[in-house]
């Protein structure tokens, strides 16, 4: 039974090796036609050259990593890369944006790794079910390994951005009392957001930052504020950055704005922590159902069954 298990699995490698090749292939065969057709159009322009360019080719002096491992991964970047249609990676860019464009994390090297997990996934979860036993099993871990090794960069970047935004949900009642102290102080919108770049911490003050950076670089408040409202999914914040683009466009004080904004944040925030609160019993309903009361059960009528049980 082993035997013809290892056998399904080998078999099942062997398959998702010669997918994998197929795919990535076709994401390279492009690119190498257009490499060959501008060598020959130099040619036939300028006379063959003394050294040729084969692409593909690996110098045979470069090291294990170069001469095998990054040019597999550069397969299965491929194969990410054909798997992940337009609109999916859109909304890769746009979680990305939500996660604050984590540095070293571009959409290409997610859309990459996409395909690195697919296969890492498909090959795990053939060995699980190798290991299981029988090609039901075998054919349920592949499916389920491709599955989660493809999917898994989308929810750790969900997880990321979402971790981030709240956050920034907490920090934002924070953030626009200081902005209001400082335009109440005299100091004008761009000079308070200054302010807060310079002496607050998080990923809000780093929002607060970018505005900043995008309007120094030319951009006006109206699309550096409407950028902002794009980058957030806190409703709070998006009426914020609605509420500065209607008083930069109508002339409206923007210190008034900034108190009621400020205002309504912290009435908001109290809101929050009152349902927060309302939550509480029904959260700890379940638990106390599943492990206190078995428990109560066990100890009061325990002793009487046992009793009943030795008569």
């Amino acid at each position: 039974m082993a035997g013809t298990a290892l056998m399904y699995a080998g078999l099942g490698l062997l398959i998702v090796a010669a997918v994998v090749g197929s795919l990535a292939s076709i994401g390279e065969s492009a690119e190498r036609v257009g490499v060959a057709k501008s060598i020959a159009t130099i040619e036939r322009s300028y006379g063959s050259v003394s050294k040729t360019v084969i692409p593909g080719a690996v110098d045979p002096q470069a090291s294990l990593k170069e001469r095998i491992g990054l040019p597999m991964a550069e397969r299965l970047g491929s194969l990410g890369r054909t798997l992940t249609p337009d609109g999916m990676r859109q909304r890769l860019e746009r979680q990305l944006d939500y996660a604050g464009n984590p540095a070293g994390w571009p959409v290409e090297r997610v859309v990459a790794s996409k395909g690195v997990g697919l296969v890492v996934g498909i090959v795990g979860g053939l060995l699980l079910g190798a290991m299981l036993g029988g090609f039901s099993k075998i054919l349920l871990g592949g499916i389920l390994g491709a599955l989660l090794g493809f999917f898994m960069p989308d929810l750790m970047i969900y997880n990321t951005g979402a971790k981030r935004q709240d956050e920034m949900r907490k920090s934002l009642p924070d953030v626009l009392d200081t902005l209001t102290i400082c335009v109440e102080a005299g100091q004008g919108f761009d000079a308070a957001l200054a302010q807060v770049s310079r002496n607050g911490r998080g990923p809000m003050v780093g929002e607060t930052a970018r505005v900043l950076q995008e309007m120094r670089i030319g951009k006006s408040r109206v699309d550096a504020m409407r950028s902002l409202s794009a980058r957030t999914t806190i409703e709070e914040l998006r009426g914020f950055a609605s509420a500065v683009v209607q008083a930069s466009e109508l002339g409206v004080p923007i210190g008034n704005v900034l108190r009621e904004q400020s205002r309504e944040m912290r009435v908001r925030r109290r809101q929050r922590a009152e349902e927060q609160a309302q939550k509480v019993p029904i959260k700890i309903l379940f638990p106390t159902l599943f492990c206190l009361f078995p428990t109560l059960f066990i100890v009061i009528i325990g002793p009487g069954v046992l009793s009943f049980l030795g008569q």
